[in-house]
């Protein structure tokens, strides 16, 4: 066939959220694309989850494992902050269902085609386009335009570069332990490491069915027996939920890092999710930041429009992440009293719009006096004289539930 317009590298949230949206019906611009997805083996992800934040009557409704209209915030001492973001609910979409909804789009798209290969690099072609190589060098696929999706094999140099990192466990109770109108998104009743935080974080899908996580942000991923141990302590000694099995595990590890991710990569070739910057650095969330992208990308070449990647965040917002990061890792927050007070202190709606990079000015200076506002300016001094370092170690492999979003 012809080369197409588009090859999207990479069948995870980014690389099929770009083919969805460009495989949707009308469109002044008939555009054929080409999702080049890795075989069956180590580089293809498991089932994992995604989390985000929007109002009812998104695209992927129908695919949704569960939402809440609550949410619900712990601190240390056990004290609950409960909020009702309306008109937002969180969202809960397992990568399985995502992908079948998808599918029959891009099923229907007469222009569209799957191809199954292990991509080893992505590059302009000599005469114009990109293409896609093959570990022999062979070329796979050209294009006019090639977006890879594939996470990056080392995050850029940074003045603070942590990990969020989790291991969750899929529980069913023997007894109703749950309400499933209300996400825990932070629950600090947890040892807090060293340097960073911790919390759990409870998903409930029915009263005795819940996805229950250990996350960390710190400088470096934990074995997996400490997060084995750590999921015992909160299950049984936290949330005294007796008796249960699980049902299934999911694990990753989400770079939170104030590097710059450049979004291009030669003059056809661009990046999407996590390796172009889709990440929020003070959050991990990156599912609807993705969808903000891939909906700008599409609107564009299905108009005929010059491509121009969005940033997925503002230079504001990337700037209170980087002051927010190195304060964390520094020591001079507190993080679990910093998103208490966030959350006690803010309306929920405005939060989620300040935690998406979607907020005003205005919004962002009254949520900046619910911080610790001296440590704050300190590290707002410090960082113009912080010197951007390679980060210490590869960034490892996704696997399992990625909570993102913004």
């Amino acid at each position: 066939m012809p080369d197409p317009d588009v090859v999207i590298v990479g069948a995870g949230a980014a690389g099929l959220s770009l083919a969805y949206h460009l495989c949707a019906p009308g469109g002044a611009v008939p555009l054929s694309v080409v999702l080049v997805d890795a075989p069956p083996g180590p580089l293809k992800p498991p089932p994992r989850t995604w989390c985000y934040w929007e109002p009812p009557g998104g695209a992927y409704d129908p695919a949704l494992a569960a939402s809440w209209p609550r949410l619900r915030v712990r601190a240390a001492d056990g004290a609950a902050t409960v909020t009702e973001p309306s008109p937002y609910r969180y969202k809960m979409l397992r990568s399985d269902a995502f992908e079948a909804l998808v599918g029959r789009r891009l099923s229907a798209a007469p222009a569209f085609r799957r191809i199954e290969a292990t991509v080893t690099a992505v590059r302009d072609a000599p005469d114009g386009g990109g293409e896609v190589l093959a570990q022999d060098g062979r070329v796979i696929v050209r294009g006019r335009r090639v977006f890879d999706s594939r996470p990056p094999g080392r995050l850029p140099p940074a003045r603070t570069t942590l990990f969020q990192h989790f291991m969750g466990w899929f529980v069913r109770t023997e007894r109703p332990a749950f309400d499933p109108t209300t996400a825990d998104l932070m629950d600090f009743r947890t040892p807090q490491p060293a340097r960073g935080l911790s919390f759990g974080y409870v998903l409930p899908l029915d009263p005795q069915t819940a996805l229950v996580e250990y996350t960390e942000f710190s400088p470096a991923p934990l074995s997996t027996e400490v997060y084995r141990h750590a999921l015992r302590h909160y299950t049984q000694e936290v949330l005294q939920l007796g008796e249960f099995r699980v049902t299934a595990q999911e694990r990753g590890v989400i770079p939170m890092t104030d590097g710059h991710f450049p979004r291009r990569a030669g003059r056809s070739v661009h990046r999407i999710g996590t390796a172009g910057g889709a990440t929020r650095p003070s959050t991990g969330y990156t599912f609807a930041a993705v969808q903000r992208q891939s909906r700008s990308v599409a609107d564009r070449l299905r108009a005929g429009r010059e491509l121009r990647m969005p940033a997925p965040y503002g230079a504001r917002p990337r700037a209170m992440d980087a002051v927010m990061l190195r304060a964390l890792d520094s020591g001079r927050v507190d993080g679990s009293d910093f998103f208490t007070r966030l959350f006690r202190g803010v309306p929920a709606a405005r939060l989620l719009r300040f935690l998406d990079g979607g907020s005003h000015l205005h919004e962002d200076l009254l949520i900046g006096l619910r911080t610790p506002v001296a440590p704050m300016l300190r590290t707002v001094a410090e960082l113009p004289f912080l010197t951007r370092r390679e980060p210490p170690r590869p960034l490892p492999p996704p696997t399992g539930h990625e909570k993102s979003t913004p």
